[in-house]
Order: C-alpha cells, then sequence, then structure tokens
C-alpha cells in the first residue's frame, strides 16, 4: 500500500517545473548557435553534453553540506551511510537528484523492520535530526521510517520543507507533540507518522489546511485530547487513505458523518475502543470505501444492515467487538468482496446459514474468510460449492461438530485451514487433504479427529505449520512427517503416541522453529546434533525420553523436558544463551547444578524441582554482578540441594516466585530478602533445615500472598510487622490486575491456539490437611503455613488483618495464651489449623463467623469451655477429631455436657445413706467375686469334678437339642406337608 503510494506521487510530480527546465535548456542552446556558429556548436556538442551531463549527475555543493550535517546529527552503529563519502552526494546511499537540475528532491533511507523486535537497534539509523535539512529546499520525498529516533520530537523546521509532498517517519519511535507547523506543507500528499513511541496532539485544526493530502496515518497517536478530530478530517475531501487506529479517540466520534470523503478508499478505525453502537449515519454512507477496518472497539448490537450498501467493498473487518447475531441477508449486494473478516463476534448461529449469506455474486472473489470465535454452532455442510479462490479459512474457537467434509478438499488454493478448537469428529484421510496443494497452514487441533493416512501418504510439500494437538495420530508416529522439508512449526501433543521416535525424525525437525509433541509415551534419546537445530521453543514435556540433555540449539529460548526419564547431570555448556523458559522437574537428574546457569542471562522461568540434585548452589555472584538476572520463577525444590541460602537470589531482584522445599538447606533466612525481592510474592521454603527467626524484613514485603516457612527450626515469635503484608490483606477481587498478568507471564500460561512451551502444572499447596495440585489459580492462593517449627508466644491479634487468607496453619509449635479473638474476621480462609500448641483459654465465639472455612483443626491445646456454635461448625466431618485433645472443652458436637448449674452441698443425711448404699453394693461385689472365685480354684484343683461338671453340661446342651431341633422341627415338617396336600 505504502509503495503504491509513492508511486502514486512521482508519476504526479509536478509539471510546471519540469516545463520551465526545458524552456530554459532550449534557450541556453539557441544562444550558443547565435554567438558560436553552427560549427562551433557542433565541434563543442560532445563537450556540451559532457557540461549538463555533469550538472544533473553533480551535487551541488550547499545541499551536500546540508546532507553532511543531517550524517552528523545521526547515530549509525551499523555504518548503514559508509557510502556517504565523495563530492557527488546523488550517489549516496538513499540520495536521489533532480535529472533536470540536479537539486535533492529525494531523502529515502527506510529501516530494515518497523516490527520492535524485527531488527536490533543497533542495524538502523538513530540520534537526531538536523536541522540542516533546511538546505535541502527542493526536497519533496522523505522517507527515515522503521528505525531508531527513540525519544526524538518530530522537528518542527520540516514544516519550512515547502516542497515536501511525501513524508513518512513510521515506526522510528519519535516522541512527544505532533509539530503543527506541518499545516504549512500545502503540497503535501502523503503524510505517515504511525506507531511513534508517545506521539500526540492536542488540536489538530492545522490538518485542514493540507487540502491536497490524499494518505494520513496518525495509527499509535494519542488523539485522546483533540475535539474536533472527524470535523478536522471532514474537510480534506482529496483523502483516498485515512488510518486513525490506536488513537484513543473518544467515543463521541460515533455519533459524527464523514460526508465530505467521496474519495476515500481506505478507512482503519481499529483500536479505539468506542464501546458503543454501531450508528448508520457515521462512515456507512461512504460507497467509495474499498478496505474498512473497525475491529477491537467494543461496538455492539446487530450486525448493521448498511453494510449491504457499501457495494465498492473488497475488504471489510468487523472482528473483536459485541455485535451479535446472522450477518446481514444484503451482502448479497458485495460483489467486490475478497475479505471477510467477523471474527470474535457473538454470530451463534447455524454454519450452513451463514455460508447462505454471503454474497452469491463474489463467491468466486473470496480469499479471506475469518469466523473464528463467533460461537457458530451445527455441522458444516456435506456439500458446498467449492470457494475456488479461497486462500485463508478460519472457523476456529467455535463449537462445530459432525465430520470434515470432502469438499475441503477441493480448495486448491487455500494455504491456510484452521479448524481447531471446535467439537468435530470423525476421520479425515488423504480425500481430504491430496487436493490441497498450496496447504501451508493445517491447524485441526483441540477436536475429536482421526488422522488416518496411508503410510505411504505423501502430504502437501508446502506445508509449514501443523498443529494437530488432542487428535488421533498414534499409537505409531506418522511417517509422512519426514516428507516435510519445510516444517516450522509442528504441534502433536496428547495424540495417543506411543512409539519409539525414529531417527529421520531429528532430519525433519531441524527445520522447526517451533516443537510440541508434549503428553504422548513417545520413547528415545535426545540427538547429539540437537545443538544444530534452528528451535526457538521445544515441549518434550510427559513423555519417556531416557537419557542425559545434550548442548541446546543456539537459539532456543524456550524448552520443556519435565515429566521424562532423563538421567546424568546438566550440561556444562547449555549452548542458548536466550534462554528465557527452562522447565525440567520431574525427572532423574544428578550431579550438581552447573555454574554454566549463570550465565542464562535472559532467564525468567527455571524449574529443576523433583529431581537427583545435590551439593550446594553455584554462586553467580561474579557473572551477576555484572547484569542483574531476569529470572521471575525459580523452583528447586524436591532434590538434595544443601548449603545456606542461595546468595546469588540477591541479585535477581524481579523475583515473583521462589521455591526451595524439600531440600537440605540451613542457616538464617537472610535479612536482606525485603530489599533484593520487592516483588516477592510466593516464598516456599518448607522442609529444610533453617533456623533462626523469622526476619522482620520478610514480614514487610508488601506483596507476598504465598508464605510456607513449615517443617524448618524456626525459633522466636511471629512478628507483628505481618500486618504490612498487603496481599494477604486484600481480598481476591482487588488484586492488581497488573500482578496478576505478569505473574501469568512468570508461570508462562498459554491461551493460544499453538501452546510452545505451557507450564501450569507444577504448584503444589498444603492445605485442608492433604497436598493438592495448583494450576493456574495458584496466583488468587494467599497462604501462611508456620506449622512444625518451635515458634513460641502469643498469637498476635493483627494475624487477624490478614483478611484475604485462604490458608494459616500453625500447628506443632509451642504458641501460649490465647486464640486471637477477632480471628472470625478472616472470612476468606478455608483452612485453619491450630493443634498441637499450648492455647488456653475459651475458642472465640466469633469463630463461628467464618462461613467459607471447610477445615477446622484445634486439637491437642488446653483450650476450655463450650464449643461455639454455628453453621458451618455443625457441618464438619469426624467433628470429635477437631477437638480432640483439650479436655476442657464442652458441649456438642462433644459427648462430655457443660453444667448448667452449681452443684448444691450434700446434707449429713444424704451422706450417711450414700454410705449405706455404697458399702451394700461394696458387699455384694465382693461376694460375688469370692463365689466365682471359690467355684474357678475348685475346678482347677480337683479334675474329677471338672470332668464331671462338662459331662453335666453336655448332656444338657443334648437334651436341648432333641427337644428343641429333633422332635419340634419334625413335627411342624409333617404339619406343613399335610397343609400342602390338603390344599391340592
Amino acid at each position: 500500500m505504502l509503495r503504491q503510494a509513492e508511486y502514486r506521487f512521482m508519476e504526479k510530480a509536478p509539471m510546471d517545473e519540469l516545463l520551465l527546465s526545458n524552456i530554459h535548456i532550449m534557450i541556453l542552446a539557441a544562444l550558443l548557435l547565435l554567438i558560436h556558429g553552427k560549427g562551433v556548436v557542433e565541434s563543442s556538442s560532445s563537450s556540451s553534453y559532457s557540461y549538463l551531463n555533469d550538472t544533473v549527475i553533480g551535487c551541488i555543493a550547499h545541499e551536500r553540506s546540508a546532507l553532511v550535517g543531517f550524517k552528523a546529527g545521526l547515530s549509525d552503529p551499523a555504518n548503514l551511510l559508509s557510502s556517504w563519502k565523495g563530492d557527488d552526494c546523488c550517489k549516496w546511499k538513499g540520495v536521489h537528484c533532480s535529472s533536470i537540475n540536479s537539486h535533492v528532491v529525494k531523502l529515502d533511507l527506510p529501516g530494515p523492520g518497523c516490527e520492535p523486535n524485527f531488527i536490533a537497534p543497533t542495524q538502523k539509523l538513530g540520534g537526531n535530526i538536523s536541522s540542516s535539512l533546511l538546505g535541502l529546499q527542493y526536497l519533496q520525498y522523505l522517507n527515515i521510517s522503521c528505525n531508531f529516533f527513540y525519544g526524538v520530537q518530530i522537528p518542527e523546521f520540516l514544516g519550512s520543507l515547502h516542497k515536501l509532498r511525501y513524508i513518512d517517519l513510521s515506526g522510528s519511535g519519535f516522541f512527544g507533540r505532533i509539530p503543527p507547523q506541518l499545516g504549512n506543507l500545502s503540497n503535501l500528499r502523503y503524510l505517515n507518522l504511525a506507531y511513534g513511541a508517545g506521539t500526540y496532539s492536542m488540536d489538530i485544526t492545522w490538518l485542514s489546511h493540507l487540502t491536497s493530502l490524499e494518505h494520513l496515518d496518525l495509527s499509535g497517536t494519542n488523539l485522546g485530547r483533540v475535539v474536533h478530530l472527524l470535523p478536522v478530517v471532514n474537510m480534506i475531501p482529496s483523502l483516498k487513505f485515512l488510518s486513525l487506529s490506536g488513537c484513543n479517540l473518544r467515543p463521541s466520534y460515533g455519533s459524527l458523518q464523514l460526508s465530505n470523503l467521496t474519495y476515500l478508499e481506505t478507512l482503519d478505525l481499529s483500536f479505539n475502543s468506542f464501546h458503543r453502537p454501531i450508528t448508520p449515519n457515521w462512515f456507512w454512507g461512504l460507497t467509495s470505501l474499498k478496505f474498512l477496518d473497525i475491529r477491537e472497539n467494543g461496538f455492539y448490537g446487530q450486525f448493521p444492515d448498511e453494510i449491504g450498501n457499501m457495494t465498492s467493498i473488497v475488504k471489510i473487518d468487523l472482528s473483536s467487538n459485541n455485535l451479535v447475531g446472522m450477518i446481514p441477508s444484503n451482502l448479497e449486494n458485495l460483489c467486490s468482496l475478497e475479505e471477510l473478516y467477523v471474527s470474535g463476534n457473538n454470530i451463534n448461529e447455524s454454519i450452513t446459514e451463514f455460508f447462505l449469506r454471503l454474497p452469491g455474486c463474489s463467491w468466486n472473489k473470496l480469499t479471506y474468510l475469518h469466523v473464528d470465535s463467533t460461537n457458530l454452532t451445527g455441522r458444516l455442510p456435506i456439500k458446498l460449492e467449492p470457494l475456488s479462490n479461497l486462500i485463508y479459512l478460519d472457523l476456529s474457537l467455535n463449537k462445530l461438530a459432525g465430520h470434515v467434509p470432502l469438499w475441503i478438499g477441493e480448495l486448491t488454493k487455500l494455504a491456510v485451514l484452521d479448524l481447531s478448537n471446535n467439537n468435530l469428529d470423525g476421520f479425515i484421510h488423504e480425500g481430504h487433504l491430496s487436493g490441497l496443494e498450496s496447504l501451508e497452514i493445517l491447524w485441526l487441533s483441540n477436536n475429536f479427529i482421526a488422522l488416518t493416512v496411508n503410510s505411504t501418504w505423501v502430504p502437501p510439500s508446502n506445508l509449514t505449520s501443523i498443529a494437530l494437538g488432542s487428535c488421533l495420530l498414534g499409537p505409531k508416529f506418522p511417517s509422512w512427517l519426514r516428507w516435510l522439508t519445510r516444517l516450522e512449526i509442528l504441534i502433536i501433543s496428547n495424540t495417543s503416541i506411543s512409539d519409539t521416535l525414529p531417527d529421520w525424525f531429528w532430519i525433519t525437525a531441524s527445520t522447526l522453529y517451533t516443537l510440541n509433541m508434549r503428553r504422548n509415551k513417545i520413547s528415545g534419546y535426545l540427538p547429539s546434533t540437537m545443538e544444530f537445530m534452528r528451535a526457538t521453543a521445544i515441549d518434550l514435556g510427559s513423555n519417556q525420553f531416557n537419557g542425559a540433555i545434550p548442548k541446546l540449539p543456539i537459539g532456543l529460548t524456550e524448552l520443556d523436558l519435565s515429566r521424562n526419564n532423563l538421567d546424568g547431570p546438566l550440561p556444562l555448556d547449555f549452548g542458548a544463551p536466550g534462554l528465557t523458559k527452562l522447565i525440567l522437574f520431574d525427572n532423574s537428574i544428578s550431579g550438581t547444578i552447573p555454574s554454566s546457569l549463570c550465565k542464562l542471562r535472559s532467564l525468567v522461568l527455571l524449574d529443576i524441582s523433583e529431581n537427583k540434585l545435590i551439593g550446594p548452589v553455584p554462586n553467580c555472584s561474579v557473572e551477576a554482578s555484572k547484569n542483574a538476572m531476569s529470572i521471575l520463577n525459580l523452583s528447586l525444590r524436591n532434590n538434595n540441594l544443601s548449603g545456606e541460602f542461595p546468595s546469588f537470589l540477591q541479585y535477581c531482584q524481579q523475583l515473583v516466585f521462589l521455591d526451595l522445599a524439600h531440600n537440605h538447606f540451613v542457616g538464617t533466612l537472610p535479612t536482606w530478602i525485603q530489599e533484593k525481592f520487592p516483588y516477592l510474592a510466593f516464598l516456599r521454603v518448607r522442609s529444610n533445615m533453617f533456623f533462626g527467626n523469622i526476619p522482620e524484613e520478610l514480614t514487610k514485603l508488601a506483596n507476598l500472598q504465598y508464605l510456607d516457612l513449615a517443617y524448618n527450626n524456626i525459633t522466636g515469635s511471629i512478628p507483628k510487622s505481618i500486618v504490612n503484608c498487603q496481599r494477604m490483606i486484600a481480598t481476591s477481587h482487588d488484586h492488581d490486575h497488573a500482578f496478576v498478568g505478569a505473574f501469568q507471564f512468570t508461570i508462562g500460561l498459554s491461551d493460544g491456539i499453538i501452546d510452545t512451551v505451557s507450564y501450569t502444572e507444577n504448584f503444589t499447596v498444603v492445605t485442608k490437611g492433604q497436598e493438592r495440585l495448583y494450576t493456574g489459580e495458584i496466583i488468587y492462593m494467599v497462604n501462611l503455613d508456620l506449622s512444625c517449627n518451635n515458634l513460641i508466644g502469643d498469637i498476635p491479634e493483627e494475624i487477624s488483618a490478614l483478611l484475604a487468607l485462604k490458608n494459616l496453619n500453625l500447628s506443632w509449635n509451642n504458641f501460649s495464651g490465647k486464640i486471637p479473638e477477632n480471628i472470625g474476621a478472616l472470612t476468606q480462609v478455608e483452612s485453619l489449623d491450630l493443634s498441637h500448641n499450648e492455647l488456653s483459654g475459651e475458642i472465640p465465639a466469633s469463630l463461628s463467623a467464618l462461613t467459607s472455612l471447610s477445615r477446622l483443626n484445634l486439637s491437642y491445646n488446653n483450650l476450655k469451655g463450650e464449643v461455639p456454635s454455628g453453621n458451618q461448625l455443625q457441618t464438619f466431618e469426624d467433628p470429635e477429631y477437631i477437638y480432640i485433645g483439650n479436655p476442657g472443652l464442652c458441649g456438642p458436637p462433644l459427648p462430655q455436657k457443660c453444667s448448667q448449674l452449681e452443684p448444691i452441698p450434700a446434707t449429713q443425711e444424704q451422706h450417711e445413706d450414700l454410705n449405706d448404699v455404697a458399702s451394700f453394693f461394696i458387699a455384694m461385689g465382693s461376694g460375688h467375686v469370692m463365689g466365682l472365685w471359690v467355684v474357678f480354684c475348685t475346678f482347677l484343683f480337683k479334675r474329677k469334678w471338672r470332668i464331671k461338671w462338662y459331662s453335666v453340661c453336655d448332656k444338657f446342651y443334648d437334651w436341648v437339642f432333641v427337644l428343641v431341633y429333633v422332635v419340634t422341627w419334625a413335627s411342624w415338617t409333617r404339619e406343613t406337608i399335610a397343609e400342602a396336600e390338603s390344599d391340592n
């Protein structure tokens, strides 16, 4: 689009200057003829031509000086202007002179790429724009886009270069106010100031002076405080291209008309968040429009019928709004339609009806069709006339069911097919795919599709991206992958493959940038040639790979090898200096952590938990002192690591999550923890050998919301400054969204269709008496666990201020005193364990206010008095266990009842009566015991008496048996038979 505008500009160079120059040349030639005569002219014609030619090619001295001054103000680390030397500036890179008068008319110095991470700043021009450019008064074309002028303001003096017709400063990071002096450029036809680094304007009236302007792009400029933007724009009737994308436009603009822009062909108002209904009197009347982009604006209501009036439209993008219902039926008028984007709206209708609403007159013109995330339902039509020119079909993230129809295979020009994240089932075979000769991207992930192709099938050779996650490919590894020599993305996670990885695969994988084969049963070894892959993201987690980890690809940024059978030591040289995620948990990796880990300066996430690592953590202080480490998330739990609290962590000042649990660390918790970890939110050091007091600095971490010091030798008391942990005070709905987003990044939550490296599965929390697995919701877990230590003193009243706590465990310590009276203020708490301490006094009545409580343990203390009643307290299972070991407690649910009255003292007569009764029962009991003892001793020593007694018992048993069983049973049986015969 920009290049076309450039050509249009060059075609429209002013004819008056050309004509004037030609007249001057003709007059000069005539004078030469008069003065020197024909022969002289002929004899000198060659030299005269040479002179004119030198004038054309040569550079005007003061303009060369202006260019030298311009270069002096620039930074040019890549030496892009190395050709700017010598006298002939018209031969310098990016400098173009007029072929008529040798003036510099064009300065064309665009950078290599406008995307932020496309090219490093060291490959671009930067610095300042020198006012020496004012020496180029004939300059008509200026392009310094896609460079690195970050923090530099757009020069005001550009408004003095009156012949400028083309200005492109886009994507170069200019900052500050757009100078209104640009309004002096009355000849300007092309102005592109898009995507600076904070450009803004508060008054845009200067635009109305640019009456010849055809192309205006202010994308990314903050125009939120401009009052009359659209009325001013409406005063430039020559406009053919207008982009105000991401300009913070006011919602009130949605009611204004752009009726004067009768030549407008392209209108981009995307990313402005109008959050209002689409009104019919805005831009729908611009029948000349060919390209309309209003995505990501929060428009709501029905799809407007006025779309059908835009008969010239070629591309329309309504994506990511809140439009509802089916697209209008009058789309049949759009006979030029080639691209339709309605993604991210709520159509919520049948896919069959949607296809019927597409304009039949442009059926064979459609090239791009994006209908993802629109709640489309039903089954894909079994029969459909092929969209013969369709290049891109996206029906992902809908509710489509049924089989994939065969007409998909007839879309011979299709380059991208995305049916992922639906409920499609059935089989896909060669008939669906063999005809797709142009297919480059095939995404079918998260369906119930089985890919059943012959082992000899050769897929379309242009395939560069395949995503088949959660489809059925196994149990054999798909052999057809070996023919894909251009493959860049391969996602075959959770596809029921149970096979040994073939040797040829690593040859195919050498071209991949993204490889995801997680959650299968693929076995094999990681090859030594892995370092020569060009991959940036590899996820082989939850498989059965064996052996050691080889040297990694140099460009790798994300690696997940968790839940495999890898063993051996970590590589001494990881080989991937740009690693940001390294996830190796749940393997059998042994040895010590190598010091080479300290060289991974970009590492954000490191999880090497649940392995067999031993020894101290390396001291990275030498490397870290040069440049602070980037790590946000570090998990070393469940190893055999030893030594003191890792000192290198003080250089990880961005740390949010730290898990050192289940190791053999010793020593005290450092006092520098507050200063060095200002963002720390999750700290777990349970099951180590730390001792000493809880540092008061630890409790002053404002972001701390999860603290687990359980199973150590911590002594002292709980600091009252625990109340400074603001994240334990704020309730869940008060959590700062920016913090949540940042933490989600550290754990690598991936919501996209293509997951590169996913990390949501390795957080365990001890709560409610058991260890539980948490995934993404860990960011909302607020926990304080100090159990199994040697803490003493009272439980501070300040702990009742931690209103956001969901889990509080202070069990197995030596706490004394009373339970805080305001404990009932912890309304969010779900698990409360104060057992195995020396707490005394009564249970606070406020405990009954804990309506979220699902587990309570107050056992083995010195509590007394009546157990408080409350709705939640009456619902616990095994309620007696909650209070066991507190003999002074009484009342439901305990069997011991609380006496409501004081006991009445007994009189002397009552005491005598009681004594008589007691004497009677004592005498009777003694007599029984004595009698039984005499009988027992007699039988013990008199064998004959013993035999006689047993004989009497046997005879009595025989008599009872004959009487009850034989006689009575026989009589009953005869009576039953007789009754039965009489009935017959």
